[in-house]
Protein backbone atom coordinates (compact mmCIF):
# COMPACT_ATOMS: atom_id res chain seq x y z
CA UNK A 1 0.00 0.00 0.00
CA UNK A 2 1.25 3.53 -1.25
CA UNK A 3 1.51 5.83 1.89
CA UNK A 4 0.99 9.59 0.07
CA UNK A 5 3.19 12.14 1.12
CA UNK A 6 2.99 16.15 2.03
CA UNK A 7 5.49 18.78 2.77
CA UNK A 8 4.80 20.53 6.22
CA UNK A 9 7.02 22.50 8.69
CA UNK A 10 7.28 21.31 12.31
CA UNK A 11 8.36 23.53 15.33
CA UNK A 12 10.81 21.10 16.57
CA UNK A 13 12.61 22.94 19.46
CA UNK A 14 11.70 26.39 20.32
CA UNK A 15 14.54 28.59 18.97
CA UNK A 16 14.79 32.52 19.44
CA UNK A 17 16.61 32.78 15.63
CA UNK A 18 13.68 30.37 14.89
CA UNK A 19 16.44 27.77 14.27
CA UNK A 20 13.73 24.99 15.60
CA UNK A 21 11.74 25.38 12.54
CA UNK A 22 12.10 22.24 10.82
CA UNK A 23 10.83 21.78 6.71
CA UNK A 24 10.16 18.39 6.58
CA UNK A 25 7.84 15.45 4.70
CA UNK A 26 4.86 13.66 6.35
CA UNK A 27 1.98 11.62 5.42
CA UNK A 28 -1.35 12.79 4.49
CA UNK A 29 -3.19 12.39 7.22
CA UNK A 30 -6.67 10.29 7.47
CA UNK A 31 -10.12 11.04 7.45
CA UNK A 32 -12.85 9.59 10.30
CA UNK A 33 -16.76 9.73 10.15
CA UNK A 34 -16.27 13.93 11.02
CA UNK A 35 -13.38 14.87 9.33
CA UNK A 36 -12.37 17.03 6.60
CA UNK A 37 -9.32 16.83 4.76
CA UNK A 38 -8.50 20.27 3.72
CA UNK A 39 -5.38 20.85 1.11
CA UNK A 40 -4.21 24.26 1.95
CA UNK A 41 -3.68 27.33 -0.39
CA UNK A 42 -2.30 29.58 1.71
CA UNK A 43 -1.48 30.60 5.22
CA UNK A 44 -0.59 33.49 7.41
CA UNK A 45 1.52 34.82 10.16
CA UNK A 46 0.49 36.51 13.45
CA UNK A 47 2.47 37.73 16.18
CA UNK A 48 1.36 34.36 18.30
CA UNK A 49 3.54 32.16 16.12
CA UNK A 50 7.07 33.83 16.65
CA UNK A 51 6.42 33.76 20.04
CA UNK A 52 5.58 29.76 19.64
CA UNK A 53 9.08 28.99 17.73
CA UNK A 54 11.22 31.29 19.87
CA UNK A 55 9.30 29.11 23.29
CA UNK A 56 7.94 32.26 24.53
CA UNK A 57 3.87 31.48 24.25
CA UNK A 58 2.30 31.78 27.64
CA UNK A 59 -0.62 30.05 26.46
CA UNK A 60 -0.74 26.20 25.79
CA UNK A 61 1.59 24.83 23.24
CA UNK A 62 3.18 21.20 22.62
CA UNK A 63 6.70 20.46 20.67
CA UNK A 64 7.32 19.40 18.01
CA UNK A 65 3.87 21.38 16.28
CA UNK A 66 2.66 22.34 12.80
CA UNK A 67 2.70 25.82 13.67
CA UNK A 68 0.17 28.66 12.55
CA UNK A 69 -3.44 28.85 12.76
CA UNK A 70 -4.79 30.81 10.01
CA UNK A 71 -4.98 28.77 6.79
CA UNK A 72 -7.68 28.65 4.01
CA UNK A 73 -7.74 25.48 1.75
CA UNK A 74 -9.84 23.76 -0.53
CA UNK A 75 -11.53 20.58 0.79
CA UNK A 76 -10.65 17.03 -0.83
CA UNK A 77 -12.22 14.73 1.17
CA UNK A 78 -15.01 14.41 3.51
CA UNK A 79 -15.63 11.81 6.61
CA UNK A 80 -18.94 9.55 5.70
CA UNK A 81 -21.38 11.51 8.51
CA UNK A 82 -19.35 15.39 7.93
CA UNK A 83 -22.95 17.37 6.66
CA UNK A 84 -21.24 21.12 6.63
CA UNK A 85 -18.93 20.65 3.65
CA UNK A 86 -18.72 18.74 0.34
CA UNK A 87 -15.15 18.55 -1.83
CA UNK A 88 -14.65 21.69 -3.74
CA UNK A 89 -15.86 23.83 -0.89
CA UNK A 90 -13.49 26.71 0.24
CA UNK A 91 -12.67 26.86 4.13
CA UNK A 92 -10.95 28.94 6.46
CA UNK A 93 -9.67 27.49 9.79
CA UNK A 94 -11.05 28.27 13.29
CA UNK A 95 -8.21 29.08 16.00
CA UNK A 96 -9.28 27.86 19.06
CA UNK A 97 -11.23 24.53 17.41
CA UNK A 98 -13.36 23.98 20.39
CA UNK A 99 -14.35 27.07 20.59
CA UNK A 100 -17.86 26.91 19.20
CA UNK A 101 -19.88 29.64 20.50
CA UNK A 102 -19.99 31.78 23.74
CA UNK A 103 -17.57 32.93 25.89
CA UNK A 104 -14.05 30.59 25.84
CA UNK A 105 -13.91 28.32 28.68
CA UNK A 106 -10.63 26.35 29.59
CA UNK A 107 -11.21 23.58 27.70
CA UNK A 108 -11.56 25.49 24.28
CA UNK A 109 -8.72 27.27 25.41
CA UNK A 110 -6.08 24.54 25.19
CA UNK A 111 -7.57 23.39 21.24
CA UNK A 112 -5.31 26.56 19.72
CA UNK A 113 -4.16 25.45 16.13
CA UNK A 114 -0.46 25.59 15.73
CA UNK A 115 0.04 25.66 19.33
CA UNK A 116 -1.78 22.83 21.37
CA UNK A 117 -2.87 21.53 17.90
CA UNK A 118 -0.89 21.02 14.73
CA UNK A 119 -1.40 23.91 12.13
CA UNK A 120 -2.00 25.24 8.89
CA UNK A 121 1.98 25.44 7.76
CA UNK A 122 1.60 22.09 5.93
CA UNK A 123 -0.14 21.60 2.24
CA UNK A 124 -2.98 18.77 3.62
CA UNK A 125 -4.68 19.33 7.03
CA UNK A 126 -7.88 17.28 8.34
CA UNK A 127 -9.92 18.83 10.93
CA UNK A 128 -13.41 18.37 12.59
CA UNK A 129 -16.07 19.90 10.68
CA UNK A 130 -17.16 22.35 13.42
CA UNK A 131 -12.89 23.06 13.44
CA UNK A 132 -13.91 25.06 9.95
CA UNK A 133 -16.01 28.05 8.51
CA UNK A 134 -16.84 28.44 4.96
CA UNK A 135 -14.27 31.15 3.24
CA UNK A 136 -16.23 34.62 2.37
CA UNK A 137 -16.72 34.03 -1.38
CA UNK A 138 -15.45 37.65 -2.21
CA UNK A 139 -11.67 36.64 -1.42
CA UNK A 140 -8.96 34.84 -2.73
CA UNK A 141 -7.30 32.49 -1.02
CA UNK A 142 -4.10 34.80 -0.06
CA UNK A 143 -6.79 37.24 1.95
CA UNK A 144 -9.19 34.36 3.46
CA UNK A 145 -5.85 32.64 5.13
CA UNK A 146 -5.88 36.04 7.22
CA UNK A 147 -8.98 35.96 9.03
CA UNK A 148 -9.24 33.20 11.85
CA UNK A 149 -6.56 34.71 14.33
CA UNK A 150 -6.13 39.00 13.71
CA UNK A 151 -9.75 39.24 11.67
CA UNK A 152 -11.56 37.52 14.51
CA UNK A 153 -9.52 39.06 16.99
CA UNK A 154 -10.50 42.35 15.88
CA UNK A 155 -13.96 41.11 15.40
CA UNK A 156 -14.22 39.97 18.93
CA UNK A 157 -12.94 43.41 20.00
CA UNK A 158 -15.85 45.25 18.34
CA UNK A 159 -18.79 42.79 18.87
CA UNK A 160 -17.61 40.77 21.29
CA UNK A 161 -19.18 42.12 24.30
CA UNK A 162 -21.26 45.48 23.31
CA UNK A 163 -21.74 45.75 19.58
CA UNK A 164 -20.02 49.21 18.13
CA UNK A 165 -22.25 51.35 16.92
CA UNK A 166 -22.61 54.20 13.68
CA UNK A 167 -21.00 57.29 14.79
CA UNK A 168 -19.00 56.08 17.49
CA UNK A 169 -15.19 56.08 18.02
CA UNK A 170 -12.71 53.55 17.35
CA UNK A 171 -8.79 53.53 18.10
CA UNK A 172 -5.97 51.37 16.59
CA UNK A 173 -2.74 50.98 17.38
CA UNK A 174 0.04 50.42 14.55
CA UNK A 175 0.04 48.95 11.31
CA UNK A 176 -0.41 44.95 12.22
CA UNK A 177 -3.34 42.78 10.89
CA UNK A 178 -5.13 43.02 14.24
CA UNK A 179 -5.29 46.71 13.75
CA UNK A 180 -5.76 47.18 10.18
CA UNK A 181 -9.01 44.60 10.44
CA UNK A 182 -10.16 46.98 13.71
CA UNK A 183 -9.79 49.73 11.23
CA UNK A 184 -11.86 47.98 8.64
CA UNK A 185 -14.43 46.70 10.37
CA UNK A 186 -15.35 49.54 12.10
CA UNK A 187 -15.44 51.88 8.57
CA UNK A 188 -17.17 49.58 7.43
CA UNK A 189 -19.80 49.77 10.62
CA UNK A 190 -19.88 53.83 10.39
CA UNK A 191 -17.33 54.81 13.32
CA UNK A 192 -14.80 57.06 13.78
CA UNK A 193 -11.32 55.94 13.21
CA UNK A 194 -8.26 57.18 15.05
CA UNK A 195 -5.30 55.40 14.40
CA UNK A 196 -1.78 55.50 15.91
CA UNK A 197 1.56 54.94 13.96
CA UNK A 198 5.32 55.15 14.04
CA UNK A 199 6.27 56.70 10.94
CA UNK A 200 4.54 59.31 8.09
CA UNK A 201 4.60 56.48 5.55
CA UNK A 202 2.80 54.68 7.45
CA UNK A 203 0.22 56.86 8.24
CA UNK A 204 -0.53 57.96 4.66
CA UNK A 205 -1.06 54.13 3.80
CA UNK A 206 -4.01 54.15 6.98
CA UNK A 207 -5.31 57.39 5.52
CA UNK A 208 -6.02 55.97 2.46
CA UNK A 209 -7.33 53.01 4.29
CA UNK A 210 -9.87 55.19 5.76
CA UNK A 211 -8.55 56.08 9.42
CA UNK A 212 -10.09 59.68 9.95
CA UNK A 213 -7.14 60.70 12.37
CA UNK A 214 -3.19 59.61 12.57
CA UNK A 215 -1.06 60.25 15.53
CA UNK A 216 2.63 59.81 15.15
CA UNK A 217 3.06 57.85 18.69
CA UNK A 218 7.06 58.27 17.91
CA UNK A 219 6.65 62.46 17.64
CA UNK A 220 3.81 62.17 19.73
CA UNK A 221 4.11 60.45 23.02
CA UNK A 222 1.37 61.82 24.62
CA UNK A 223 -1.06 60.49 22.08
CA UNK A 224 -3.78 59.62 24.53
CA UNK A 225 -4.59 63.27 25.19
CA UNK A 226 -4.29 64.34 21.31
CA UNK A 227 -6.40 61.32 20.58
CA UNK A 228 -9.21 62.90 23.23
CA UNK A 229 -8.76 66.19 21.55
CA UNK A 230 -10.38 64.81 18.07
CA UNK A 231 -13.51 63.05 20.42
CA UNK A 232 -16.84 65.38 20.26
CA UNK A 233 -16.29 67.44 23.22
CA UNK A 234 -13.64 65.77 24.40
CA UNK A 235 -15.36 63.09 25.79
CA UNK A 236 -13.19 60.11 24.53
CA UNK A 237 -12.72 57.11 22.40
CA UNK A 238 -15.92 53.97 22.97
CA UNK A 239 -13.21 51.30 21.92
CA UNK A 240 -9.92 50.74 21.89
CA UNK A 241 -7.86 47.74 20.43
CA UNK A 242 -5.18 47.59 22.84
CA UNK A 243 -2.17 45.65 20.94
CA UNK A 244 0.64 47.32 23.06
CA UNK A 245 0.16 46.61 26.72
CA UNK A 246 3.08 47.47 28.58
CA UNK A 247 4.05 50.40 26.38
CA UNK A 248 0.65 51.94 25.52
CA UNK A 249 -1.90 51.65 28.28
CA UNK A 250 -1.39 54.29 30.05
CA UNK A 251 -1.97 56.47 27.53
CA UNK A 252 -5.35 54.32 26.43
CA UNK A 253 -6.52 55.39 29.95
CA UNK A 254 -6.03 58.40 29.06
CA UNK A 255 -8.14 58.90 25.88
CA UNK A 256 -11.00 56.27 26.57
CA UNK A 257 -14.54 57.46 27.83
CA UNK A 258 -16.59 56.85 30.45
CA UNK A 259 -18.20 53.63 29.74
CA UNK A 260 -15.54 52.99 26.87
CA UNK A 261 -13.68 49.64 26.33
CA UNK A 262 -10.24 49.14 26.17
CA UNK A 263 -9.66 45.26 24.74
CA UNK A 264 -6.28 44.13 25.68
CA UNK A 265 -5.15 41.70 22.73
CA UNK A 266 -0.98 41.85 23.08
CA UNK A 267 2.12 43.00 24.76
CA UNK A 268 3.68 44.35 21.44
CA UNK A 269 4.77 47.46 23.24
CA UNK A 270 7.07 47.69 26.29
CA UNK A 271 7.76 49.85 29.03
CA UNK A 272 10.14 50.78 31.96
CA UNK A 273 7.48 53.44 33.37
CA UNK A 274 5.04 51.83 36.63
CA UNK A 275 2.00 49.93 34.44
CA UNK A 276 -1.74 51.49 35.56
CA UNK A 277 -3.54 49.59 38.05
CA UNK A 278 -6.59 48.04 37.78
CA UNK A 279 -8.60 50.61 39.64
CA UNK A 280 -7.51 52.54 37.12
CA UNK A 281 -9.75 51.57 34.88
CA UNK A 282 -12.37 52.23 37.76
CA UNK A 283 -11.65 56.14 37.83
CA UNK A 284 -11.68 56.11 34.31
CA UNK A 285 -15.32 54.47 34.55
CA UNK A 286 -14.15 51.90 31.74
CA UNK A 287 -13.54 48.32 30.81
CA UNK A 288 -10.43 46.71 30.33
CA UNK A 289 -10.67 43.09 28.73
CA UNK A 290 -8.83 40.67 27.51
CA UNK A 291 -9.68 38.82 24.07
CA UNK A 292 -8.62 35.49 23.12
CA UNK A 293 -9.58 35.27 19.62
CA UNK A 294 -13.22 34.01 19.46
CA UNK A 295 -15.75 31.25 18.49
CA UNK A 296 -17.03 30.12 15.36
CA UNK A 297 -20.32 31.43 15.76
CA UNK A 298 -18.40 34.62 15.92
CA UNK A 299 -16.52 33.65 12.90
CA UNK A 300 -19.72 33.19 10.88
CA UNK A 301 -21.04 36.45 11.41
CA UNK A 302 -17.52 38.50 10.96
CA UNK A 303 -17.67 36.08 7.00
CA UNK A 304 -20.97 37.20 6.61
CA UNK A 305 -19.80 41.18 7.44
CA UNK A 306 -16.83 40.62 4.93
CA UNK A 307 -19.26 39.29 2.38
CA UNK A 308 -21.65 42.25 2.80
CA UNK A 309 -19.25 44.69 2.67
CA UNK A 310 -17.04 43.42 0.33
CA UNK A 311 -13.88 43.77 3.01
CA UNK A 312 -10.69 42.82 1.30
CA UNK A 313 -7.45 41.82 3.90
CA UNK A 314 -4.76 44.21 3.79
CA UNK A 315 -1.87 41.61 2.69
CA UNK A 316 1.27 42.72 2.62
CA UNK A 317 3.07 43.35 -0.82
CA UNK A 318 5.54 40.54 -0.10
CA UNK A 319 4.25 36.83 -0.68
CA UNK A 320 6.00 33.97 0.52
CA UNK A 321 6.70 30.72 -1.10
CA UNK A 322 5.79 27.67 0.77
CA UNK A 323 9.89 26.84 1.39
CA UNK A 324 10.56 30.61 2.45
CA UNK A 325 8.68 30.33 5.75
CA UNK A 326 11.84 30.36 7.90
CA UNK A 327 12.17 33.65 5.65
CA UNK A 328 8.65 34.79 6.55
CA UNK A 329 9.33 34.65 10.14
CA UNK A 330 12.28 36.86 9.86
CA UNK A 331 10.34 39.26 7.93
CA UNK A 332 7.50 40.14 10.26
CA UNK A 333 10.43 39.79 13.73
CA UNK A 334 11.75 43.04 11.64
CA UNK A 335 8.53 44.73 10.97
CA UNK A 336 8.72 45.09 7.72
CA UNK A 337 5.36 44.20 7.26
CA UNK A 338 2.00 46.35 6.39
CA UNK A 339 -0.98 44.51 7.09
CA UNK A 340 -0.57 40.34 6.89
CA UNK A 341 2.12 38.11 6.32
CA UNK A 342 1.04 35.57 3.90
CA UNK A 343 2.77 32.39 2.85
CA UNK A 344 1.55 30.81 -0.46
CA UNK A 345 1.23 26.84 0.02
CA UNK A 346 1.37 25.12 -3.28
Amino acid sequence: MTILKMMQWFVETPDKNFKGLTYTEAPIPKVNDYDVLVKFQAASLNFRDLMIAKGTYPFASKYPVVPASDGAGEVVEVGSRVTAFKKGDTVVTLFNQGHQYGPVDPQAALTGLGGAIDGTLRQYGVYNELGLVAAPRNLNALEASTLSCAALTSWNALYGLRPLQPGQIVLVQGTGGVSIFGLQFAKAAGATVIATTSSDAKAERLKRLGADHVINYKTTPNWGEVARQFTPGQLGVDYIVEVGGPGTLEQSLKCIKMEGIISIIGFLGTSDKPQPRLMDALSNLCTVRGVYVGSRAMLKDMVRAIEANDIHPVVDEKVFGFDKTREAYEYMEAQKHFGKVVIKID
